[in-house]
């Protein structure tokens, strides 16, 4: 079955880097666009960033933009999401998500299919 397995969260003080990384297993990861969402304390899962199957189209939402990259290894199933710049406010769970061809709606949790558990992110002030 598929399967989408975050990675790389962990505890960064302000203005710090971490690289995020979904390993996905179960799919040929070529055909599938990935997007990267995430869920502060206490709020609704947002959309930080999305990349299409062959990586050279993305977009970002505006609180990330210039500070957040997001990337892809089709040869190596995993997707990246690397994070400098961090502040405060982008404390939440990360979560990777994949859907299958391409994505007009891709701010949207809805339109992707698989989804990965989640990994912490939190940064100090």
């Amino acid at each position: 079955q598929v399967s989408l397995v975050e990675s790389g969260g962990g505890l960064v003080q302000a203005g710090g880097s971490l690289r995020l990384s979904c390993a996905a297993s179960g799919l040929t990861f070529s055909k599938y666009a990935m997007g990267w969402f995430r869920q502060p304390p206490g709020k609704e899962r947002e959309f930080v960033a999305y990349i299409s199957r062959s990586g050279v189209t993305t977009y970002y939402a505006d609180s990330v933009k210039g500070r957040f990259t997001i990337s892809r290894d089709n040869v190596e199933n995993t997707g990246y999401l690397q994070m400098n710049r961090l502040k405060p406010e982008d404390t939440a769970v990360y979560f990777c998500a994949a859907v299958q061809g391409y994505l007009s709606n891709f701010r949207e949790t809805g339109a992707y299919a698989y989804w990965g558990q989640g990994t912490q992110v939190t940064v100090s002030s």
